[in-house]
């Protein structure tokens, strides 16, 4: 057994990977490790579609997915409404100029995206029990541990409970809450993440909740890293950025190209994605945000709410000159280590080969006392 997780969950290796990509869930966790379906981004009905999915095809194998309930944002009490007005016209007029600028063309009347998505556990509340419905193993939330509510329904059904954070603080709550594996999420980490690399951040949260198993994350995109988060007291490693330029993950050609192409220092840490610090890849739409001159990003979640058109018409329209200058994406700094578009099992075999060569060569690795 190469980590207590492994027995948990009935894996062979222990990767969790964190993906919006259905055959990515599928194909990881037939290849022994676990995954987990990003469900933010998807509506009641395609969540429902895509966990029905994973259910025929995945062989029975463990998988978990992964919501997004912040304990507290200013969503909190206030209607939809509510929020589109606290949006200030200056921000609206500034990307309507940074997309004009850009030939972006508008969406059609009726054909836009959700713009509030699942930021409170309100909104999210539907899609967890939509998950529980299905032969969950995991239930994953970032920005905080999920409601109680949620926490005892799933611990009912036999689901574990899985949260990220960025400090032994925050992890050490966690616990208190009732969460049962904490991920440790070091600021190499693309999305939402702290200002701790994981080098420091591991350790510190593996020690401060012993004996709950800890998962390191950010920065982790090869099976020496697998192995150091190991060593570095963890009981396996959470993934989400190398999975992005996979042959199955559902991202468009022309934004896995661009991963393919940058390097470790192309993402930056921002505002500019929800209103909270998030990693993403570096272009001409953070460019614009970053720009001391033009509007900070607003709080959650209202940031998201502002710039949810743009993002859909960014994707929509990628094949423009302008979108392609534009077009970002959640990464973390293992983005320089992404250098080809691999299938998932072509991926999984180089991660186990890789840990297999790392752990025997520290094995003879001895010094006196």
């Amino acid at each position: 057994m190469i980590s207590p997780l492994c027995d948990l969950f009935g894996i062979e290796f222990p990767l969790f990977a964190f993906t919006r990509s259905p055959q990515v869930v599928v194909e990881v966790s037939r290849a022994g490790g676990l995954g987990v379906l990003g469900a933010l981004a998807y509506s009641d009905e395609e969540l429902e579609a895509h966990l029905c999915w994973i259910d025929e095809h995945i062989d029975g194998k463990p998988y978990g997915v992964d919501t997004v309930m912040p304990a507290k944002t200013l969503a909190t009490g206030h209607s939809k409404q509510d929020l589109e007005g606290m949006i200030p016209a200056a921000h609206r007029a500034f990307v309507d100029d940074v997309l004009a600028k850009h030939g972006i063309p508008e969406i059609p009347d009726g054909e836009g995206s959700e713009t509030l998505l699942a930021w409170t556990a309100e909104k999210m509340r539907p899609q967890v029990e939509i998950a529980l419905r299905h032969p969950i193993r995991l239930l994953a939330n970032a920005l905080g541990p999920p409601p109680p509510e949620v926490i005892a329904q799933a611990h009912a059904q036999g689901v574990k409970i899985a949260a990220l954070c960025g400090s032994a603080r925050h992890a050490a709550k966690q616990v208190e809450a009732g969460v049962d594996i904490i991920i440790a999420q070091g600021t190499e980490a693309g999305g939402h993440t702290g200002d701790v690399a994981t080098m420091v951040l591991t350790p510190e949260i593996a020690q401060a909740v012993a004996p709950t198993p800890v998962l390191a994350a950010g920065g982790i995109g090869s099976g020496r890293q697998i192995a150091a988060a190991l060593a570095l007291g963890a009981a396996g490693a959470w993934t989400g950025s190398m999975w992005l330029t996979t042959q199955e993950a559902v991202v468009i050609p022309l934004l896995k190209d661009k991963l393919v192409a940058a390097s470790s220092r192309d993402t930056i840490r921002t505002r500019a994605l929800t209103g909270k610090p998030a990693r993403l890849l570096k272009t001409g739409w953070i460019d614009a945000w970053e720009d001391k001159a033009n509007p900070d990003p607003l709080p959650m979640p209202l940031q998201y709410m502002l710039t949810a058109d743009a993002v859909d018409r960014l994707h929509r329209f990628h094949d423009t000159p302008g979108a392609q200058h534009l077009l970002w994406s959640p990464v973390g700094q293992i983005v320089g280590h992404m250098n080809d578009q691999p299938s998932v099992a072509e991926l999984m075999h180089r991660l186990k080969s890789d840990f297999n060569a790392t752990t025997a060569k520290l094995g003879g690795m001895r010094v006196s006392e």
